[in-house]
């Protein structure tokens, strides 16, 4: 008994020092600076989507890989995957730029899914993605707004 007390005793300190092996790190600030366009194929468009990454953290950030996810108006509108690699240092900026597909059938899913009354200038947009870097290092990041498709239209 009093040996199976002190070999949870034991877990629970070196449970409890493991956790000071991981350093804390404050979430990256992410926001979506640019979309350009790409060649695409016949039912789908395809953009380049330019991503600032703040590093607020006294060390770099490796990554290997990044995934996204764009959702318009509460529903998915396009995804991207890249397997670049590279490092933002500490409290350093970068720029990543992923390229995204969008399905004819989900434009034609967001445009059946616009009341007669809303417009598509200002329509909410979530991005959602991860940066891959190994097992403890994928961080997740989120970005909302509004989109000004009016405008944007202009520039593709």
């Amino acid at each position: 008994m009093r040996r199976a007390l002190g070999f949870s005793l034991f877990l629970m300190l070196l449970s409890l020092s493991a956790c000071a092996l991981f350093p804390h790190r404050d979430p990256l600030n992410i926001t979506v600076v640019g979309i350009e366009p790409l060649p695409s194929q016949e039912l789908e468009m395809r953009f380049a989507v330019k991503l600032r990454l703040q590093n607020p953290n006294e060390t770099a950030i490796d990554y290997n890989g990044v995934a996204l996810d764009l959702e318009v108006n509460g529903r998915t509108l396009a995804s991207g995957v890249s397997d670049q690699t590279g490092s933002i240092p500490r409290f350093s900026e970068a720029v990543l730029s992923v390229p995204v597909s969008i399905s004819a059938f989900s434009v034609l899913r967001q445009t059946l899914g616009l009341s007669q009354t809303q417009s598509l200038d200002n329509l909410p947009y979530v991005l959602k993605g991860k940066l891959a870097g190994g097992l403890f290092g994928t961080m997740r990041f989120v970005d909302r707004g509004t989109l000004d498709l009016p405008s944007t239209a202009a520039t593709w």
